[in-house]
């Protein structure tokens, strides 16, 4: 028996086959743009996005002739990335992603309207320009044309729901997401859509993760090969499904993905909504399991930093993999210099996440000469990457909340040296499981609750949880890092004054 999980995230999509165990059976995967036609804009086209995701799961299928024996789809999808649809369903713009900045002013018009304090303790969210919130108030007045058409906004989740069924429903964890939604009512939320103009027929209905939607679209199960039509379900953000698939199913477990963004996730019992993890913009939203809630850090750049500086630095080293078959980032970074790097790199490529939440930072490498060599800057962004992880993980210590262990899932977790870095730099062990496709396995596992294969999602996933490898702080290496850290600690706050002249002159030359 087997279910499908569909990762739709920002820069690629993955349809991964498993059987009810958790053994993987296939997977294929597609890599697609994010469009920049402004300075500050991110978009998509989700219709190449759907294409693509339609690719994937033929292969898979073809692949491991699976014709006739997938009961279920489950999604696991970017979050925050916003579409107008029409009333044929149709998009009547491309996404504006969750990493698109240009809703300053639109947030400044949500401060003044709605206290910053109350806001977060209603939704869970800070005010930041990744809220669907600001961007659907960027549409209202930038785009009134596309907002009066528009039947219905949508996420990827039940943009995806719609495809595969002619159906819509939202899960309750993306949905928690959005800004508009009511953490404690468990319902969109009336006086914030009330505010904004918006009747809630124009989102779609909210659904517990893993609820059955529809069966599958008839003519896609034919097209793809397909001799049954699966339920398809409702899952989540992918985060949450990744937290979900990696056994973040008690209070207090903790996960860290690097995937295009790179996420901590901790499990929690309740809302955690206090003073030092809202200062901090620290998100808190509904877990894919019912009663359990997710505190999430971000770093916008993560994997996407090292696609940048693989597409930008190595494409020698690019073409060489491919020639052979190899990973690129095997030979972009093998054989690193010795840790701690002489460079210091601050990873705000897109803007900073957690804590600072400032659109206005940019990537920073101090520290070159003449013999620095592209090594060192490889070995530069691991260490940047993992010291802006380790200021998060003091923040939400600080907040109350226990990390005594990271499980490691995403495309960074099958680094060793990366893994091997964020064990010493952070002094937590690092823990890698089987299934590293979690966010994947956390959809299957949804769907596999849909089609009433799972009664207990709990012991589904702690039976699956296998570890593979565990990286264990060097005491010395801890030290080395913690003097290097102290100056990263610097960079930010001694730089931004000058980060934000610069912004300036560029916006007004």
């Amino acid at each position: 028996m087997l279910l499908l999980g569909l990762d739709i995230g920002t820069t690629g999509c993955k349809a991964v086959l498993f059987r009810d165990s958790g053994e993987l059976v296939g997977s294929a995967r597609r890599e697609y743009e994010i469009l920049y036609p402004q300075p500050g804009w991110a978009e998509q086209d989700a219709d190449r996005v759907w294409s693509l995701a339609q690719e994937c799961i033929m292969e898979v299928i073809h692949k491991t002739k699976a014709h006739g024996d997938v009961s279920a789809i489950g999604l696991s999808v970017q979050g925050e990335a916003v579409m107008p649809l029409d009333k044929e369903g149709q998009l009547l713009r491309p996404a504006i992603l969750g990493m698109d900045t240009r809703t300053e002013a639109q947030n400044r018009w949500i401060e003044a309207r709605f206290s910053r304090h109350e806001l977060f303790r209603r939704t869970g969210m800070p005010i930041h320009t990744i809220n669907t919130l600001p961007k659907l108030l960027w549409i209202k007045k930038h785009e009134p044309h596309i907002w009066r058409e528009a039947h219905r906004f949508v996420l990827y989740e039940d943009f995806m729901i719609y495809r595969l069924t002619g159906q819509v429903g939202i899960s309750r964890c993306l949905a928690s997401r959005t800004q508009l939604y009511d953490l404690e009512q468990g319902v969109w939320s009336e006086e914030i859509l009330s505010t904004i103009d918006l009747e809630p027929r124009r989102l779609s209905p909210l659904t517990d993760s893993g609820t059955p939607i529809a069966p599958l679209r008839s003519d896609l199960a034919d097209a793809w090969g397909l001799s049954n039509r699966p339920v398809v379900v409702s899952g989540g953000h992918d985060q949450a499904c990744g937290a979900l698939g990696v056994g973040l199913v008690r209070p207090g477990l903790s996960m860290v993905s690097s995937g295009t963004a790179e996420v901590v996730e901790v499990a929690l019992a309740k809302p955690a909504l206090g003073e030092a993890l809202e200062r901090a913009n620290i998100s808190c939203y509904v877990h894919p399991l019912g009663g359990l809630y997710l505190a999430m850090t971000l770093n916008h750049s993560g994997g996407l930093l090292l696609r940048w500086y693989r597409d930008t630095f190595c494409l020698d080293l690019k073409n060489e993999a491919s020639e052979h078959s190899l990973d690129p980032y095997d030979l972009i970074f093998g054989d690193l210099p010795e840790s701690p790097s002489s460079l210091l790199l601050l990873p705000h490529f897109a803007g900073s996440g957690t804590p600072w939440m400032d659109t206005t930072s940019k990537g920073v490498v101090l520290g070159l000469t003449f013999a620095t060599t592209r090594k060192d800057v490889a070995l530069a962004i691991l260490e940047g990457l993992t010291y802006e992880l380790n200021l998060n993980l003091e923040i939400l210590r600080e907040g109350g909340v226990t990390i005594n262990e990271l499980r490691a899932i995403g495309g960074g977790a099958r680094s060793r040296r990366w893994l091997e870095l964020k064990a010493d730099v952070t002094g937590v062990p690092v823990v890698v499981p089987r299934i590293t496709e979690a966010a994947s396995w956390g959809a299957a596992m949804l769907a596999g609750k849909g089609a009433s294969i799972f009664s207990n999602l709990v012991e589904v996933a702690e039976n699956a949880l296998q570890i593979t490898a565990r990286y264990i702080p060097e005491p010395e290496r801890h030290a080395l890092h913690a003097r290097r850290y102290s100056l990263y600690k610097d960079i930010y706050p001694t730089l931004i004054p000058l980060l934000r002249r610069l912004n300036g002159e560029r916006h007004d030359g």
